[in-house]
């Protein structure tokens, strides 16, 4: 029998079963890079500042591959490079990220965002997540910006 074992869960509550996937540090932001950042490379990951380790990248790359939230892609240039893309079930994660960004902002950043941008990220979530999506159906990898000075990401 070659199937894989299918996962022991600690329960069947959404939260938990979310958490066990995506709940980790590294996760949540490697997918916070390709939304906003436009990161698609291990290269780029590895140089956003977080300090991730490289087994450590490697590993969170494949588990959410694994998991369905990303897809790795040959480069058409470079064939030994890959570039990873969001799913749609990694795109559906946009609300959740953008909602904890600004709660991390409000109550837990120290030097981070100003408050102007985290309340114009609040004021305009509905836009923000607009454009995250658009960028991700239309491939576009350039970081995230305002349009009108609606909103701003940090």
């Amino acid at each position: 029998m070659t199937g894989k074992v299918p996962p022991k869960h600690r329960s069947g509550c959404p939260v938990s079963l979310a958490l066990e996937t995506i709940g980790d540090r590294w996760s949540l932001l490697i997918v916070r890079d390709m939304m906003v950042r436009g990161h698609r490379t291990f290269k780029q990951f590895q140089g956003s500042g977080e300090g991730i380790a490289t087994n450590v990248l490697a590993n969170r790359l494949r588990k959410l591959e694994g998991g369905g939230f990303i897809v790795g892609e040959a480069d058409a240039s470079d064939g030994r490079r890959v570039n990873y893309r969001l799913t749609e079930k990694g795109i559906d994660l946009a609300p959740v990220v953008l909602e904890i960004l600004i709660w991390g902002a409000r109550h837990e950043a120290s030097g981070g965002a100003p408050c102007a941008a985290v309340d114009n990220m609040a004021k305009h979530r509905e836009a923000m997540l607009a454009e995250v999506r658009r960028r991700w159906r239309e491939r576009d990898a350039t970081p995230l910006q305002a349009k009108s000075g609606e909103w701003s990401w940090p």
